[in-house]
């Protein structure tokens, strides 16, 4: 884990690789969870019986849920400290080149693409983000985050 303490050394992470989080195993009960907190339940993700028979072999994790991954993953890589607020500006691209099946591990590549000053004693910085596949040649998801701190 990289651990940054202010703007400035937040800004100095422009351009750096930041590394791998663990692997993270995806679990039919996280993508369970995930469709009944969004009311997605649709049968390649939730019917085990159906999708065995269906383009995947079995079920897969939705691509929100894969990118919601980011969060927990990112906070294994980079911790950032003192700073009075940090916010998720939103994203600038999201891909999901390969279906995550159920049993799956994942893990997180982050690299911090660019930071800037923004207006209110702030710096925005744009993350790369790419979640592996263990074994698997394509990535689940490519992500650019876009994250907002402020002193």
């Amino acid at each position: 884990m990289i651990t940054v303490d202010g703007l400035a050394e937040i800004k100095a992470l422009a351009g750096r690789d930041l590394g791998h989080s663990s692997w993270l195993e995806i679990t039919q009960e996280r993508v369970n969870t995930f469709a009944d907190a969004t009311n997605d339940h649709q049968w390649i993700h939730v019917d085990t019986r159906r999708a065995a028979d269906g383009p995947f072999g079995g079920t897969i994790a939705h691509g929100y849920l894969t990118l919601s991954l980011v969060i927990p993953l990112f906070n294994e890589v980079l911790d950032i400290r003192g700073v009075k607020m940090s916010i998720n500006y939103g994203l600038e691209k999201v891909r999901f080149p390969a279906p995550v099946r159920v049993g799956a591990k994942v893990r997180l590549a982050a690299k911090v693409a660019e930071v800037e000053d923004v207006p209110g004693d702030g710096v925005q910085m744009l993350c790369d983000f790419t979640l592996e596949i263990d074994g698997v040649g394509k990535p689940a998801c490519v992500a650019r985050a876009v994250y907002r701190h402020y002193a």
